[in-house]
């Protein structure tokens, strides 16, 4: 399985699992058992390295013995924990019904009692919820047993070792993560921030930070710690050493801290990198000192970048807060909502050069009072640049909508960017998902500081300060739908405004001699004279030069995605790569008019999911991982139960339908023909029971079952006897009932035949697949990776084209009728209703009330 599928599986499990427990509350405990498994698992992975084997382990690993490798100090002083040979994950494992919830409290407790001093503050009391939820999972030591057990066994098969092993394991624990939180309801929000929020702020913040050999970034709100995390990832882009960054994180509630520093720890940061503290911030401020010594270790915490997503309108206590460092020169923020003193915080802590990112609700643009002060102070001393609205419904558990401010320390500019991204997302669930290109858009507007009709706004102090430092961003970008509108003379006599066609002068200048081409007139309005708008469109020679330039930019596409991909596939940066690609991209769009480079963005990064898991695979086994094929497991019920089974086999990177189309053709091809005509007899059937009138069915009737609309094919030979011995039989009966026998005969030489080809094909596929040479494997991967891409990017072009020529048919229809020609068609449909009121006859008082509607109808009958 990759990635995505173990962290699927694992999620489908841990959910059916969590019974009757709260999903924000389950989350706490298999979070946490994965986290012990990893340390488990590095400690032996460890020992291994050290020369231990698994006999020796298991005697010398354990408080008591001092043995020659020392492995109790050696492990503290290295790992900066002990876990004794009893205690490990795999021992537990390997226990079988002799394991008990008791061995885990056992562990747990032993953990805790034996970190390294130096490591304190990294380890400490990590297990205590995981410690104290274990009675939760059941009524007794019986069923606590089984849930713990069935939860160990659930998430063994994560791999915990080695560089991609670490991407693996975070990329399913951030799955877990996000998947409780989708179902935790508003409790979501204590801990969550979505993926694609937290990789925007992280963006931002790497973009800004490039070219600094080292990084400090700090969290102040860290919930799961993946806003650090992401930060931390995005940031080795432009890092070569990802060691040189530093993660401070604080955090109130005691579970949700313990997520962070689990969270972080492993990622395979450097424990020494890591500095977190449980503690309210804004009750506490950081100054991070030892309890032992305050005087003599304080240390200010100034950081290259804060980024924070804190809890929404938060009571706080102000009282006292006058004075404090972090809110003298702006002012305190009110009681009933905590959101700027969250912002100061942040603010106070980034060093002279620094950046920060904070979601917020979108109150804080416009809310008067002691919020309005500090809106105010912040705008004069010019650290506010940039706000960016989110869509709406995008965080787990409210749908307030909210925004992201960017800030820093000093800036050389006054002016505010201002960006309305509320309007671009996909929807997914119950919530709305910002994609990649969205994620993109807004970055790139930010980095650019651009002005974007509808979306993008610099805007200046002065014209804040004119607007009271109101900074509410429909007063300054309007990006709404224009509604539409009706030319009234248009309207009544007919033609094409030609201000209505200027909503198409990027096209027009693209595309000089097309609009002439399409339409003709004058005084501003123009008739379509072109019969076939798309024909006339398509074959415009300027519509064609356009479509071969743009081929022409993609031209050797294929060939750089190959070589930046494939050719160094077992050593290239996954990160850097991607972005190296995602650059190149937007490169050869410099000079495409018409088409959104971030539309071809989009279709790279939907397929780059599904590339960086391959690569993973690859960089972890070597290429000749993809002429692996693994056994194809699937759930089947066995004696009344759940059993994986083996069905075949499927491509450890490459799927066996690819392969097939690619390697196999005239075999799929014969394997498809033989389907369709298959699929094909059903209808077959059913002709002939139509050719069947009702009587022929009463003749036939042991021919077909009860509801007469399928033959019974056991009792035809039968019927056809009976048939043939009655000299008065209609012969074209015994002809359907003969070809109703043959189609069965058909139809069951069929499916054993394409059983049988399916099954050699299968076959076939794997052993092409295991016996690949480097060349197609190379064809392969393009096929896989760089096909798709290439093929949805050359669509654009002609979709554009569609939608171009689909608005020009819809304008030229909307005057297509005029007011005078409706007048014209109600008119003669009054006076056809009048004529066929007039041959109706009745009484004198239906007469007399026909009279009267011929009458409403305009005197028609008169006609």
């Amino acid at each position: 399985m990759n990635k995505q599928q173990l962290a699927a599986k694992i999620w489908a499990s841990a959910n059916e699992m969590r019974s009757k427990i709260e999903a924000n509350e389950y989350k706490d405990y298999i979070l946490g058992f994965i986290f012990y498994k990893y340390l488990s698992d590095k400690e032996e992975q460890w020992l291994y390295e050290r020369g231990y084997d698994t006999d020796s382990i298991k005697d010398y690993v354990n408080e008591e013995a001092e043995d020659q490798y020392s492995s109790k100090s050696s492990a503290q002083q290295s790992l900066g924990y002990f876990i004794a040979y009893k205690d490990l994950f795999s021992t537990w494992i390997h226990m079988g019904s002799d394991f008990s919830v008791d061995n885990v409290r056992t562990g747990l407790s032993s953990f805790n009692r034996l970190i390294s001093p130096s490591h304190k503050k990294v380890f400490e009391g990590i297990f205590n919820t995981l410690e104290t939820g274990l009675s939760k999972l059941g009524e007794n030591t019986k069923s606590q047993t089984k849930s713990v057990s069935d939860l160990i066994q659930l998430i063994n098969d994560i791999p915990m070792n080695g560089k991609q092993d670490y991407d693996v394991l975070g990329f399913i624990y951030e799955y877990l993560i996000s998947n409780f939180a989708a179902n935790a309801g508003k409790k979501a929000g204590e801990f969550y921030t979505p993926h694609e929020v937290s990789l925007l702020m992280s963006e931002i913040i790497a973009d800004y930070l490039k070219g600094r050999t080292e990084i400090k970034i700090y969290d102040p709100t860290s919930g799961s710690g993946s806003l650090l995390i992401n930060i931390g990832k995005t940031a080795s882009k432009y890092i070569e050493d990802p060691n040189r960054i530093r993660y401070y994180a604080q955090e109130l509630k005691a579970n949700t801290y313990n997520l962070t520093r689990m969270n972080l720890v492993m990622r395979g940061i450097l424990p020494d990198n890591i500095v977190t503290r449980n503690g309210d911030t804004l009750e506490e401020d950081w100054p991070y000192f030892d309890e032992s010594d305050p005087q003599g270790t304080y240390e200010p915490l100034y950081v290259d970048a804060v980024v924070s997503n804190p809890p929404y309108s938060q009571r706080w206590d102000p009282s006292g807060k006058e004075n404090d460092a972090r809110y003298a020169r702006y002012g305190v923020a009110p009681k009933s909502k905590a959101d700027y003193a969250f912002l100061l915080h942040d603010l106070y802590h980034l060093q002279p050069d620094g950046i920060m990112t904070i979601v917020l609700p979108h109150g804080v643009l416009f809310r008067g009072g002691e919020e309005g002060a500090i809106r105010k102070n912040l705008i004069e001393q010019n650290n506010i640049d940039a706000i960016i609205g989110l869509p709406a419904n995008i965080f787990f558990g409210t749908g307030i909508p909210t925004i992201i401010m960017v800030l820093r320390q000093k800036r050389e500019h006054t002016d505010v960017l201002i960006i309305d991204a509320s309007k671009n997302f996909t929807k997914e669930g119950k919530n709305n998902k910002l994609r990649a290109s969205d994620i993109r858009r807004i970055v790139d507007a930010v980095k650019e500081r651009k002005s974007i009709d509808k979306y993008s706004k610099m805007v200046s102090r002065e014209e804040i300060r004119a607007n009271d430092y109101n900074l509410n961003i429909p007063r300054y970008v309007d990006s709404s739908e224009a509604a539409e509108s009706y030319d009234i003379y248009a309207s009544m006599f007919g033609g094409i405004p030609e201000k209505e066609l200027e909503e198409f002068e990027a096209y027009w200048k693209v595309f000089p001699s097309l609009k002439a081409e399409l339409f003709s007139g004058e005084n501003g309005y123009l008739d379509l004279k072109a019969d076939d708008i798309k024909s006339a469109i398509r074959n415009n020679a300027e519509v064609k030069q356009f479509l071969d330039a743009y081929a022409e930019a993609f031209a050797d596409f294929g060939k750089y995605m190959d070589e930046a991909l494939i050719d160094d596939a077992e050593t290239l940066s996954i990160a850097k790569t991607e972005e190296l690609v995602a650059s190149n991209i937007f490169k050869r769009f410099e000079d495409v008019a018409l088409l959104d480079p971030y539309s071809a963005y989009e279709l790279f990064e939907a397929k780059f999911t599904e590339i960086s898991g391959d690569l993973e695979i690859i960089q972890t086994e070597g290429m000749s991982a993809v002429k692996i094929v693994d056994p194809n497991m699937v759930i089947k019920k066995k004696n009344g139960k759940d059993a994986e089974v083996q069905e075949g086999w499927k491509g450890h990177v490459l799927p066996f339908e690819l392969v097939q189309n690619i390697c196999l053709p005239e075999q799929k091809a014969e394997l498809k023909n033989m389907q369709e005509k298959l699929a094909e007899i059903p209808s077959s059937y059913d002709e002939l029971l139509e050719s069947l009138s009702e009587e022929d069915k009463e003749t036939v009737s042991d021919a077909l079952n009860e509801t007469n609309d399928a033959f019974v094919i056991k009792n035809i030979k039968g019927m056809i006897k009976i048939l043939k011995a009655d000299a008065s039989t209609d012969t074209r009966l015994i002809e359907i009932l003969r070809k109703a026998e043959e189609l069965n005969t058909t139809e069951k030489n069929l499916k054993v035949k394409i059983k049988e080809n399916d099954e050699v094909l299968h076959l076939e596929t794997k052993r092409v697949i295991e016996n690949l040479s480097d060349e197609q494997v190379y064809m392969l991967l393009h096929e896989k990776w760089t096909s798709p891409v290439i093929t949805g990017i050359m669509k654009l072009s002609s979709e554009m084209l569609d939608e171009f020529t689909k608005n020009i048919e819809n304008l030229s229809s909307k005057y297509a009728i005029t007011m005078s020609d409706l007048e014209k068609e109600i008119h003669e449909t009054e006076i056809s209703l009048s004529k066929m009121l007039s041959e109706l006859t009745g009484s004198a008082a239906d007469m007399k009330g026909i009279e009267e509607l011929q009458l409403l109808l305009g005197g028609a009958v008169n006609e």
